[in-house]
């Protein structure tokens, strides 16, 4: 029997085909679509990932500058800090050092009396031992005796003089107390040097 249609297929397993390859065709199409979306899906979150990792590393890389900054500068103040407190214990000794300098005459004056005998007792007595308990507050001390070891860092020889009775250079008499403000000699103690015969 004829198609009314006027449309009649020799082979109507031929049209499926088509179809089947027509759907098989949009079905790629469609995947390759997916894909290639999927694909730039991908490019584009490895690229973000790139991208973070490279500010991540920047920051770090600030953050480690920043802190050897930081590390340097505090390094600076703290040698800041300590010449400053070098520079005034030194100041301060120098200070004292002058104070003592300037009394220095009448602490001559009070050796050169307590050596005479005048210093025994008395209001003269008394001042002089509070000049002295004040000035040793603040770490001064006189210094020099007879029969010490003759040290040229911290005595003055005025004389020399053979002496068999001693077998290395000895002081012999202190013509002037040395004065000293805690390690710093304001002034050498001034004495006579016995030396041992050859």
């Amino acid at each position: 029997m004829n198609d009314t249609t006027g449309f009649s297929s020799p082979n109507d397993d031929g049209a499926d085909d088509a179809l089947g390859q027509a759907e098989e065709i949009v079905n790629q199409a469609a995947s390759s679509q997916t894909a290639h979306v999927g694909d730039q899906a991908a490019d584009k979150q490895t690229a973000d990932e790139q991208a973070a990792d490279d500010a991540l590393a920047q920051a770090e890389t600030k953050a480690a500058e920043h802190l050897e900054d930081l590390q340097r500068l505090q390094a600076e103040y703290v040698n800041y800090r300590k010449r400053v407190d070098r520079d005034r214990a030194l100041m301060t000794e120098a200070a004292q050092a002058s104070f003592v300098e300037a009394l220095l005459p009448v602490l001559d004056d009070v050796a050169a009396a307590r050596q005479h005998g005048d210093l025994k007792e008395g209001p003269f007595a008394a001042i002089a031992e509070k000049l002295e308990e004040t000035l040793g507050r603040f770490g001064w001390a006189s210094f020099g005796a007879s029969g010490e070891a003759f040290d040229p860092m911290i005595h003055e020889a005025l004389m020399s003089q053979p002496s068999t009775e001693v077998d290395g250079p000895t002081v012999t008499e202190v013509v002037q107390l040395g004065h000293r403000i805690g390690e710093r000699i304001v002034r050498p103690a001034r004495v006579i040097v016995a030396q041992p015969e050859d």
